[in-house]
């Protein structure tokens, strides 16, 4: 393919600048050759098929140079820089036709191709008018993104020809993941994991730090009742602790291939970063410190402890755009590296796929002496084709030796997690909808017990 012909081509993909039939045009010239075709079978002469052909290319042309030039025209886009991965959010591109003729246009921007595209955006703009185009998209996949053009083709007066050309907007957009659930938890974190169906034990009567007094309620410990301010209040009121704050929570998050197995909206690696993210609020509000290590097979990321919500920031920044790694996750390595960096009592959350994670006997020394020092829980994702396989109802041989081979790695699964957790070593497996709550309470849970 010729350079010409790949510019002709771009023309008519929209991606390129130029002029172009309008379907109108294609229409007439095809019905008046048409019947001229026919009219020389009863005498036609060629002078009047050429005196024809001339006054429609006449007047095509006529309609070609009214069309108005890219100076009269002004488009400008406005997107935000910061958007949540498969959120959907508006865009608007302003459109101003400085001309004297009105302009049935259509719209094209050059969002990357992951992103979810409505275009052509088509309409009709009166002259010397100024008008705001809103259009709604999502980006389905995390990481920086480069817009650069707006293309816009509209037709002339007659409707003969189509002018085609784009404006340089660069503009860079950066796919955060989705932290609706971080957002609803810190909005309130107690509906949120009350909404979840999760129930967070009490923190032990008097134990940990004065918090505040509040109206006693059914089911508060009589012992913890402020006999001051009911007597002024009038009302029955009770203190309220909660744990001590300053404690160490380690987020590792696993990168390797099998994180990306893909699930109902994403794969393991994007619901472990959401989860992560929703954690890492919890812990920052409650005045702890947030460490981050992100790992396949050697650690890609690491984010010193920090506390405060502006370290939120620093770790949503650092690990937005982290991306499954196609080689085997190396847990022995990540475990030496921690303990060369985290040397305070820590909870250790592992956002990991645990039946890989089984097969690594050569973790075990590490995560022994981690035990040693630290609180230890694996946070996995349910395989839900293994349950479905193994609750499965066979009809035939096929789907009884697919329900015993499921079966078979249920139960290898089961008695090797068994094994795991009598070395201390604490695993929780749930459907990808609650990882984050699940996290979260844990992290509270160990914390009102006491535990780190």
């Amino acid at each position: 393919m010729t350079k010409q012909s790949k510019s002709l081509w771009a023309r008519f993909l929209f991606r390129d600048k130029g002029f172009l039939p309008t379907n109108r045009f294609l229409l007439i010239l095809t019905s008046v050759s048409f019947i001229l075709f026919l009219a020389s079978f009863f005498g036609l002469s060629w002078p009047w098929v050429l005196i024809i052909y001339g006054l429609l290319l006449l007047i095509s042309f006529i309609d070609l140079v009214s069309l108005p030039s890219k100076k009269q025209i002004k488009l400008t886009r406005t997107i935000s820089d910061k958007v949540e991965r498969n959120l959907p959010f508006e865009t608007s591109v302003h459109f101003k036709n400085e001309s004297a003729v009105e302009l049935h246009y259509q719209i094209m921007d050059s969002l990357p191709q992951s992103f979810e595209r409505p275009f052509p955006l088509s309409g009709v703009i009166e002259a010397g008018m100024a008008r705001r185009i809103m259009y709604e998209t999502k980006a389905p996949v995390r990481g920086d993104y480069q817009i650069d053009h707006l293309f816009i083709r509209y037709r002339s007066k007659i409707g003969l020809w189509n002018k085609q050309t784009y404006f340089t907007e660069p503009q860079s957009v950066k796919v955060i993941p989705d932290i609706t659930e971080m957002k609803a938890y810190l909005e309130s974190a107690q509906r949120y994991l009350v909404d979840e169906g999760v129930i967070i034990r009490k923190q032990a009567s008097g134990v940990g730090e004065f918090s505040k007094v509040r109206n006693y309620v059914v089911g508060d410990d009589p012992r913890m009742i402020n006999w001051r301010q009911t007597a002024k209040l009038r009302e029955v009121m009770t203190n309220e602790y909660e744990p001590e704050h300053g404690k160490y929570v380690t987020l590792l998050i696993d990168c390797g291939r099998m994180m990306g197995t893909e699930l109902k909206q994403g794969n393991r690696l994007e619901k472990a970063i959401e989860a992560a993210l929703t954690v890492t609020a919890a812990a920052l509000k409650k005045g702890d410190y947030v460490a981050v290590i992100a790992f396949s097979k050697n650690v890609k990321v690491y984010i010193p402890p920090a506390k405060g919500l502006s370290h939120l920031q620093t770790i949503l920044n650092q690990i937005y755009d982290l991306q499954v790694e196609a080689v085997e996750s190396n847990y022995a390595e990540v475990f030496h590296y921690l303990q060369t960096v985290q040397k305070k009592r820590s909870l250790i959350l592992l956002f990991s796929d645990i039946r890989t994670f089984l097969y690594e006997e050569n973790a075990l020394h590490y995560l022994s002496q981690i035990r040693r020092r630290h609180r230890f829980l694996m946070i996995g994702i349910e395989d839900q084709t293994l349950n479905r396989g193994a609750q499965s109802e066979p009809n035939t041989v096929m789907e009884a030796m697919t329900k015993s081979m499921a079966q078979q790695q249920a139960l290898f699964k089961r008695r090797e997690q068994n094994r795991w957790e009598k070395q201390g070593l604490e695993m929780l497996e749930v459907e990808e909808e609650h990882i984050a709550v699940a996290a979260v309470s844990s992290y509270i849970n160990m914390l009102n017990r006491g535990l780190i």
